[in-house]
């Protein structure tokens, strides 16, 4: 009934007009700013997220990314002129961005408000009605988003619906103009089965085995703090945090020593008692992250705690790329680290295995960076840091192959929920240059439509008349000195 109604509402062309879009991206940000410590409260009850983890990747990233959509609205949604052919001199050609119709956004639990509420933006920016499916293993957030939101936005056009497997399973069986799915890959591949039905756009965010490849050339105490910032923060469960690190054995001996005591730093003596580290999201994931721990050696943490969900940082070599730990994504506060002799056999085995959502290289030197960046592929690239590039509004966000399809952030999220129409305006004046292309088909007609529309390539050269105009002006003397001194 949702669906029905959202799309009924759509056709109205409510959510098409640019006051209606712009009353409800100011409605969005002041439900984060009113209610800011009820999310964060909800945060911590899944997750223990910190309040700075909530604030940064949560809260923050989304309000940002609707202010901007915000300021750029009315730019983003004027036509964009195009250029235009000798035969179209006359005629008006432009590419306008109209919304795809009802769109459907599958959050996840990791980031259950980010997740959610930021493909929102565009949904909303672009025009779009959606329905709103937060994930509901994070339930305290689920739960806040369906009390809160329709406060704020148009329910009709919005509108927020919970449940589990059941319930997004007759979700997807409705049809849709856009599906934006957040998650995992198996459930990823049951959204777009359930797409191709219909022939709907989907934008999949899947995640994937994000490499991190620690070079010789750079400073381990700054790696260290790094690498670990991007693997620990939210325990480990961000799509985007580095899953395994590739280094040589010389290297992997220093930096485990920095780790120590950057662990130590970010986390005390034990990161159990500190109000700054997170905890697994439920019992099913805590058990698959306590498995993943028999294999290798445990070189720092390793400590587990069922009731609490809490997994220590932990970091393991000796590990084999067979190994469970090295099968699928961790999503977990557990770093394997693997050597590697060079950066040729670094990008080998990264190349032997499905793109990654992200990929991470730590070096001093800037050819090893532009080479590995040149001979991989990777949903997104970072050099000598981590996880940051996710928060950079100009670059897209999204995956690439098995880490997925379609990439949003700022005006990218306008554009994965829009349809860019080509359009063209003739004028029913002049006729006799249209003519040249109606029947009957004379050569006259062909060397105009030739002259009129065929490109040819630039040549470099420089251009000198040709034939019997050349000719005629190499009887001027003042043409063949120019000719002498140009040769």
């Amino acid at each position: 009934m949702v669906v029905k109604t959202a799309r009924e509402i759509f056709r109205t062309g409510r959510s098409r007009e640019y006051e209606f879009r712009k009353q409800q991206l100011q409605s969005l940000v002041a439900f984060f700013e009113n209610h800011e410590d009820a999310i964060l409260e909800a945060l911590h009850k899944d997750l223990h997220k910190p309040r700075f983890e909530g604030l940064i990747g949560e809260v923050f990233m989304v309000k940002n990314d609707a202010v901007t959509a915000l300021n750029n609205l009315e730019d983003w949604m004027k036509p964009e002129y195009t250029e235009k052919g000798l035969l179209n001199k006359m005629d008006t050609c432009m590419i306008r961005s109209e919304p795809l119709g009802v769109a459907l956004i599958i959050g996840a639990w990791n980031y259950p408000i980010q997740v959610t509420l930021l493909p929102l933006v565009g949904a909303i920016a672009a025009g779009n009605c959606a329905v709103i499916k937060p994930s509901e293993v994070a339930s305290a957030t689920a739960d806040l988003i369906k009390t809160l939101l329709p406060k704020y936005l148009d329910e009709d056009c919005y509108p927020v619906v919970l449940g589990g497997v059941e319930e997004t399973q007759e979700l997807l069986k409705q049809k849709y103009d856009k599906i934006f799915y957040t998650g995992g890959g198996a459930v990823g591949r049951l959204v777009m089965e359930a797409a191709a039905k219909n022939l709907t756009r989907v934008t999949l965010e899947l995640g994937g085995k994000s490499p991190c490849y620690i070079d010789d050339e750079c400073d381990l105490a700054v790696v260290a703090n790094r690498l670990a910032w991007g693997k620990f923060s939210n325990s480990g469960q961000t799509c985007v945090a580095p899953d395994y690190v590739l280094c040589s054995p010389g290297i992997q001996a220093k930096l485990i020593k920095h780790l120590k005591e950057t662990l130590f730093e970010f986390y005390g003596e034990d990161a159990r008692d500190s109000s700054n580290f997170g905890r697994i999201i439920n019992d099913r994931h805590f058990q698959r992250l306590k498995k993943l721990l028999s294999h290798g050696e445990c070189v720092i943490g390793g400590e587990t705690d069922e009731k609490d969900r809490f997994i220590s940082p932990t970091v393991l070599t000796g590990i084999k790329p067979s190994d469970p730990v090295m099968e699928s994504e961790i999503f977990g506060p557990i770093l394997p680290i693997l050597n590697v002799n060079s950066l040729d056999e670094a990008v080998e085995f990264i190349n032997d295995r499905d793109k990654p959502l992200a990929l991470y290289i730590f070096s001093t030197n800037k050819e090893k960076i532009n080479y590995i960046m040149e001979n991989t592929s990777s949903g997104g690239f970072c050099a000598n840091d981590t996880v940051i590039q996710a928060a950079v509004e100009s670059l897209p966000f999204g995956g690439v192959g098995g880490s997925g399809m379609g990439a949003y952030h700022g005006k990218h999220s306008f554009d994965v929920f829009s349809h860019k129409k080509g359009c063209l305006v003739k004028s029913l004046c002049m006729e006799s240059m249209n003519a040249v292309r109606y029947p009957p088909y004379t050569e006259q007609n062909t060397r105009w439509i030739r002259f009129l529309v065929v490109k040819y390539v630039k040549k470099r050269q420089r251009l000198r008349p040709i034939g019997g105009i050349r000719n005629a002006l190499m009887r001027f003397p003042f043409y063949n000195r120019l000719h002498e001194m140009g040769s």
